[in-house]
């Protein structure tokens, strides 16, 4: 079930042009969309860091959307992709390797 709920996550991403990466085991299911954002979910929910730090506590706030939702979990997961973006921008040897074609890698000599 978390499998699946993470799928249907992954899907509602792709619509909004988020890329993202399924993983599970041990019971939950983590969707790994960019640094600082990996959603986790047992099935029953979605939860994400959601970039702000208790005042109080000075602990990290999770966002929560229900798993019977992965469209508007998906829209929040989005914006919260779009922040990390900004601020945590690909290397440029990120930049490289994905710039070049699907199946065509080149041997430099050393």
């Amino acid at each position: 079930m978390p499998l699946r709920t993470a799928e249907r996550l992954v899907l509602a991403l792709e619509d909004l042009g988020v890329p993202a990466d399924v993983n599970e085991g041990y019971g939950i299911a983590l969707v790994s969309v960019w640094i600082d954002l990996v959603v986790w979910t047992d099935g029953t929910c979605y939860s994400w860091w959601s970039g702000r730090i208790s005042e109080r506590t000075r602990r990290k706030l999770y966002a929560y959307s229900p798993a019977n939702d992965p469209v508007t979990a998906a829209r929040r997961v989005a914006e919260r992709y779009a922040e990390l973006r900004d601020t945590h921008p690909l290397s440029a040897l990120i930049r490289e390797v994905l710039a070049v074609p699907a199946g065509v890698w080149a041997v430099v000599p050393v």
